[in-house]
């Protein structure tokens, strides 16, 4: 926590009347606690809370520092990242993170960050030709700019399913441009893992087993990250490697033993690539133990009871399935015949 070496001499002076020798907490929370008034210190835990997406501790120290000093660049971009990027903003909130980044940018015109999140904005907004354009005004700053060719993907990304193929598949002039983009954003960044997740997810929607590559080369640069893990064990398994798929849920679970997902995708291999129906339900019964309401599983179970000829367990396990969401189709159908079969 080496940024705290810079913060307590600011803390000190923003706050007459402290103790310079009194001993002070090493954690950001109980800090805040302190001094509360702290603009450096709510841009800290505003930025951390950013990173942890809990944005609403987030919105709570950006807005506060905001209101505190709205003229700091810092201040200015942390409170306009959190309206630009909640999962709850409207486009009120997006037009006015768009009217603080252009503020930033009048001060600052090669501020490189501020002009791809500016430009962000305007892809919200539906308005590719401005978002390209400040993308590539940081990109004629620095043209290593990573971030600036993720925004390009995000854009390409999008502009690919607005112009769907006749066939009603993602637009491939647009899908060939997004794959460039974050491929040239690796290039910038080798070690930046949520690119090569995506590349991955790309080819793997196209049914292309050079996923696995990307996929491999996020979870050697994140070995402890369950969600990276579990990309890659979902596509060895979709292009029928379900040894190591296995082997590789069995990894997740010793670090997150509540990922219940890996317990369900165990269960699916053991019940269609191995025909072991008795452990398939162990796997669907240990999945449903961790999260009950998980519609999946309870449909899957309710397979193997039907293949086991148990129909009566069978139906009880679609109706779970139906009672948490009534709209599954699967369990509605094998309900429906299974109650008509009778």
């Amino acid at each position: 926590m080496k940024y705290l070496l810079f913060l307590i001499p600011f803390v000190f002076a923003s706050c007459g009347g402290s103790n310079p020798t009194k001993k002070l907490p090493k954690d950001l929370d109980s800090l805040l606690v302190m001094f509360p008034d702290s603009v450096e210190l709510l841009v800290q835990h505003g930025n951390k809370m950013m990173k942890e997406l809990n944005y609403d501790k987030a919105l709570a120290d950006g807005a506060k520092a905001y209101r505190l000093d709205s003229l700091s660049t810092d201040t200015k971009m942390l409170y306009a990242d959190i309206l630009n990027n909640r999962p709850t903003r409207s486009m009120a909130d997006v037009a006015s993170a768009q009217k603080i980044y252009k503020s930033i940018i009048k001060k600052e015109p090669k501020n490189t960050k501020a002009l791809v999140a500016l430009a962000s904005t305007f892809s919200q907004q539906m308005d590719f030709d401005q978002s390209f354009e400040y993308i590539n005004r940081a990109l004629k700053i620095d043209q290593r700019y990573r971030d600036a060719y993720v925004m390009k993907g995000s854009n390409y990304l999008l502009l690919s399913k607005l112009n769907p193929e006749k066939d009603g598949k993602p637009s491939k002039k647009y899908m060939d441009l997004t794959k460039s983009s974050y491929e040239t954003a690796v290039q910038q960044d080798p070690k930046f893992f949520e690119a090569y997740l995506m590349l991955g997810s790309l080819y793997e929607a196209e049914g292309n087993v050079i996923c696995l590559q990307y996929y491999q080369t996020a979870a050697t640069l994140q070995p402890k990250n369950p969600d990276v893990l579990f990309s890659l064990a979902y596509a060895q398994q979709s292009f029928n490697q379900p040894d190591k798929a296995i082997s590789l849920y069995r990894r997740m679970i010793k670090l997150d033993t509540s990922y219940y997902q890996a317990l369900n995708q165990i269960g699916v291999i053991k019940q269609y690539n191995y025909k072991q129906i008795d452990s398939a339900i162990y796997y669907y019964k240990s999945a449903l133990q961790t999260e009950p309401r998980f519609v999946e599983a309870w449909h899957n179970l309710g397979m193997c009871y039907e293949e086991q000829g148990d129909l009566t367990k069978a139906m009880q396990s679609y109706a779970k399935a139906l009672k948490y969401n009534p709209e599954f189709k699967l369990s509605r159908d094998r309900a429906d015949v299974l109650k008509y079969a009778r």
